[in-house]
């Protein structure tokens, strides 16, 4: 039971085929990541329902950084017959900005908006342009709207991971497709 469940979360979290490597890389890197703030929440007097919320979104996101950028989930979600609208859909269901916004004290709404509204807005922008120019575009979007983030929005210091690690899971790991070979 416990192999059938696993299997069916491989496939549907990273993608059909995913190595040990990958599996490792990815639930290593969600438990880390949610271990790290949750931790850090924790320690900052938060709201119960906060740390939990904060926990799973930190799990989600920082596992969904590492597993996006595997060949696997490359392949699945690069796959033919996935369009741009396909891609959009998937970032604009990232709806972990408002979640916040609704549990953690001091990450406001305007906060949750524009971060929402950028990793949008950069996801647009990237599926927009030809194939050939899609990586510098999503690079420059990424770090242009982390840097903007990082200058227009407040949020609690114990948040200030969350911006940038969504934008890198969507924008990087999961927009840009596996590299032909060459």
């Amino acid at each position: 039971m416990i192999s059938a469940l696993a299997h069916w979360a491989d496939r549907q979290l990273i993608g059909p085929g995913a190595s040990a490597v990958e599996r490792a890389v990815g639930y290593a890197t969600a438990v880390a990541g949610c271990t790290l703030t949750t931790a850090v929440v924790a320690t900052a007097s938060m709201p119960s329902i906060a740390v939990v919320v904060v926990a799973v979104v930190a799990f989600d996101l920082f596992g969904g950084a590492a597993v996006n950028a595997t060949s696997t989930a490359k392949r699945h979600f690069h796959r033919p017959g996935r369009t741009a609208r396909h891609h959009l859909g998937f970032v604009a269901a990232h709806i972990q900005p408002f979640l916040l916004a609704l549990a953690v004290p001091g990450f406001g709404w305007a906060a949750a908006a524009t971060i929402y509204g950028l990793a949008l807005a950069g996801a647009v922008v990237v599926t927009a342009v030809n194939a050939e120019s899609r990586r510098p575009v999503a690079f420059a979007v990424t770090v242009l709207a982390i840097t903007a983030v990082a200058a227009l929005v407040t949020v609690p210091p114990e948040l200030a991971w969350f911006a940038p690690v969504l934008l890198i899971k969507l924008l990087l790991a999961h927009l840009l497709p596996e590299d032909a070979p060459r």
